[in-house]
């Protein structure tokens, strides 16, 4: 990438992706300036905290991998860096069932006529594969419906996947490309789920991680640390400072407005949304491109964080909530997280996590009506009565998931030809990409972007997690993170980073 006469990187965004590029750079010693439109930083990922509760806005386990971003973790935090066992249930017509399945647990609460079903319906779609794909002519399949019907089964479908996915997604599961199960789900199988459920074991790959690290005070610490450092190490970073204006000059990005100042750059990382950086671009591109950028669809988010009297409510990280009698999608338990997450040890605070979009019935309520409903519901699912609730505060959170609907891929696309035409920007980050990425993911982009910037590197930014592998999906490392050798191209970029790449995914360091 050419430069500029000034040396100026401008990253716009304070989320995990943003705050790895800044942090980068600024050890690198590269002039940087990070803007975060929000007065504190960690973007989706901070951990919130009121009258000395903490809470997450979601639950973020620190799982990768990626032994780069790994390394990354431990160098920031530490100790601070906690190992915790994941407990997680499913909550399914009025019973708790744990997940990962355990057969006898499944048995008792699914009981063995609809195991039977399940199994019948599963033969049925092998043997359907077996025969080219059905009715679709042999075509793979393009709808999330479609894709898991295809690998699991009509009934195991509609028992476990479509009431909680349209839960989550708002949109009927016929409506959500086959793209996005195969990103979260792509190597878990009916199998593999008996396999495990028999015999606690998942082959040699564990679909299911049993264990993750988490920061003591929450994921908030993990990107506050990481501000501090960037901060320390000579970088500037301007919370509240909203970006206004991209300001394009002959195929660059020349300056950034925000926060009521103009800041000349030679070279920009953007986390920012691809709807918001069309919207920002001066001047603006092409028709085309903004009516794809309007046309993105985003899934939007309600924490309401529950102060209840009781120190064990339930032993549970989290529990998805299947049943279509509540709206509650996911209950979140912080005290599992981590005990420094509840100032009150005859206290436990729960997150109630509510699936909506900006504008509905939902996103509009007021707080109290908010905690109203979050307290019937989690006395309704039998976890806590009422009167057991001592208050609760609610936390907004727009565009917290990318939505892969049917235009989607062609929209992006879209918009990625009129990026591809200023050579200072790159992209990163889940919104930044319009893709369903974990933040090791997003701070893996970010790696790579500092890489192209700064090393000559020419890293496609689109492709890091683009394959669908699974997320969860773990294999055994080939020695420990913190022995294996560093990554010239990062080292480059920050000699003081220790890291490694060979035990990370092959796609995720591909070009």
């Amino acid at each position: 990438m050419g430069g500029t006469d000034i040396e100026t990187f401008a990253v716009l965004g304070g989320g995990p992706a943003g705050l790895t590029a800044g942090y980068v750079l600024a050890r690198s010693a590269r002039p940087v300036v990070v803007f975060e439109a929000d007065g504190q930083v960690g973007g989706l990922a901070r951990t919130v905290v009121r009258d000395g509760y903490r809470f997450d806005l979601g639950g973020h386990r620190f799982f990768t991998k990626s032994a780069e971003v790994q390394a990354l973790w431990e160098q920031v935090l530490g100790d601070e860096l906690l190992v915790r066992d994941r407990l997680s249930r499913i909550f399914w017509r009025g019973r708790f069932i744990e997940y990962p399945l355990r057969l006898g647990d499944v048995v008792r609460k699914v009981g063995p006529v609809e195991l039977a079903r399940c199994s019948g319906s599963y033969a049925r779609a092998v043997a359907r594969r077996g025969r080219g794909r059905g009715g679709r002519g042999g075509r793979e399949p393009e709808t999330f419906e479609e894709w898991v019907c295809d690998r699991f089964g009509r009934r195991l479908f509609e028992l476990f996947f479509k009431s909680y996915t349209e839960k989550v997604w708002g949109v009927p599961t016929s409506e959500i490309r086959a793209e996005w199960a195969a990103q979260r789900i792509r190597t878990l199988s009916f199998s593999r789920i008996v396999r495990a459920a028999l015999l606690g074991d998942g082959g040699d790959v564990r679909s299911l991680i049993e264990r993750f690290h988490y920061p003591r005070l929450g994921p908030g610490q993990m990107w506050e640390a990481m501000a501090a450092e960037i901060v320390g190490a000579g970088g500037q970073l301007r919370l509240g400072a909203r970006v206004t204006a991209i300001e394009l000059d002959g195929g660059r990005i020349a300056a950034v407005r925000a926060g009521g100042e103009r800041v000349a750059v030679s070279q920009v990382v953007s986390s920012l949304a691809l709807r918001d950086v069309v919207a920002l671009a001066d001047p603006p591109p092409p028709p085309a491109v903004r009516e794809a950028a309007a046309g993105l669809r985003y899934r939007d988010f309600v924490t309401v964080a529950l102060v209840v009297r009781g120190e064990d409510l339930f032993p549970d990280n989290w529990i998805y909530v299947h049943d279509p009698g509540v709206r509650v999608g996911r209950i979140q338990n912080f005290r599992a997280w981590s005990e420094a997450m509840v100032p009150d040890p005859a206290r436990t605070c729960v997150g109630m996590e509510y699936f909506c979009f900006q504008g509905d019935e939902l996103w509009n309520a007021s707080d109290v009506d908010l905690v109203a409903r979050a307290t019937r519901e989690l006395a309704a699912i039998g976890l806590a009565a009422a009167d057991r609730v001592e208050g609760g505060h609610v936390v907004r959170v727009p565009k917290a998931y990318p939505i892969y609907d049917a235009d989607y891929d062609a929209r992006v696309a879209t918009i990625r030809g009129w990026l591809e035409g200023i050579a200072n920007l790159q992209q990163i980050g889940r919104n930044g990409l319009h893709r369903y990425n974990n933040s090791d993911h997003s701070m893996l982009t970010a790696l790579r972007a500092v890489e192209n910037a700064c090393a000559g590197a020419s890293h496609d930014l689109w492709a890091v997690n683009g394959d669908g592998v699974y997320h969860e999906e773990s294999r055994p490392a080939a020695q420990p993170y913190r022995d294996a050798p560093e990554t010239p191209a990062l080292r480059a970029a920050a000699d003081e980073l220790a890291v490694s790449g060979q035990a990370t995914e092959r796609t995720l360091h591909s070009p």
